[in-house]
């Protein structure tokens, strides 16, 4: 078990500051760029955003809209014996949560490092290493499944997962997986007044890439619309339940990336799906 985390870096030390760009990657280069990317900075993305998660919190996104509150997986009560699987999970914060309902969760993640940030925090349940395009479990294995901004804005197809997804879940089982909400595509990822203000169509499908020198993409994420994920939703065999929004709150001072309580307070930051397998 890691006591204290050390640097990481599996590629080695970049020379060079990555370029943004737009430009289309495969599921292939996408996998293998954020795999690399969570590895390097799994370690800082704790350190910057560990206290606003918590150890055993379940945030779905930065508006910090709390499942204690949304109860989109179901009543606390109900989660008592349930098989949970956490797509995406980083440290686990989620599971952890999952656990203290009596849930029995499995956290599961691309990166080893996020994973071993799990393993620093805690907890009696299982980590996986493994793509959420090919989960390694039996059909009919969960009855739930959640995913808090993991996995889906990462990769070229999701249709993979949530087939994967569908599968590994029992009849009547139900999916609620959180993302970037696809209007703030259309702004810069600014949380100042420069991000208020439309610089991209919001129908532009072309993946946002960060790559190095020699074009190698390093940070991939995909963008789709709403009627895209209903689409991929419906074409995957769920039935979307609910669409959820999330507010910014007042209590809420944080600024994270391009989420703002300037931002928040004027446009969608998050979009959460609630899936439905019959």
């Amino acid at each position: 078990m890691i006591q204290e985390p050390e640097a990481y870096d599996p590629e080695g030390s970049a020379e060079h500051e990555p370029e943004a760009t737009r430009r289309d990657a495969d599921v292939t280069e996408s996998a293998r760029a954020n795999r690399g990317w969570w590895d390097r900075n799994a370690d800082e993305y704790q350190t910057d955003h560990g206290t606003f998660l918590g150890d055993d919190r379940f945030v779905w996104g930065p508006e910090g809209l709390d499942e204690v509150e949304a109860e989109l997986l179901g009543p606390p009560e109900d989660l008592k014996g349930r098989d949970v699987l956490e797509i995406g999970a980083g440290a686990a914060q989620c599971a952890r949560w999952l656990a203290a309902q009596g849930a029995r969760p499995v956290a599961l993640d691309l990166s080893h490092r996020q994973l071993q940030h799990a393993l620093r925090i805690g907890g009696s349940f299982p980590l996986v290493c493994a793509d959420a395009g090919a989960l390694p479990f039996a059909d009919g294995s969960f009855d739930l499944a959640c995913s808090a901004y993991g996995a889906l804005p990462f990769i070229a197809d999701p249709r993979l997962v949530l087939r994967e997804v569908r599968r590994v879940l029992r009849p009547g089982g139900r999916f609620v997986f959180s993302v970037t909400h696809p209007i703030r595509w259309a702004f810069p990822d600014e949380p100042g007044p420069e991000g208020l203000t439309v610089s991209a169509s919001y129908f532009d499908r072309t993946p946002y890439v960060e790559q190095d020198e020699r074009g190698r993409a390093v940070y991939v994420e995909h963008h789709r619309t709403i009627g895209d994920r209903v689409r991929d939703i419906a074409a995957s065999g769920f039935r979307l339940v609910d669409l959820v929004e999330p507010e910014w709150p007042a209590w809420n001072t944080s600024e994270w990336g391009g989420w703002s309580p300037l931002r928040g307070n004027l446009l969608p930051g998050t979009a959460i799906f609630v899936c439905g397998r019959d």
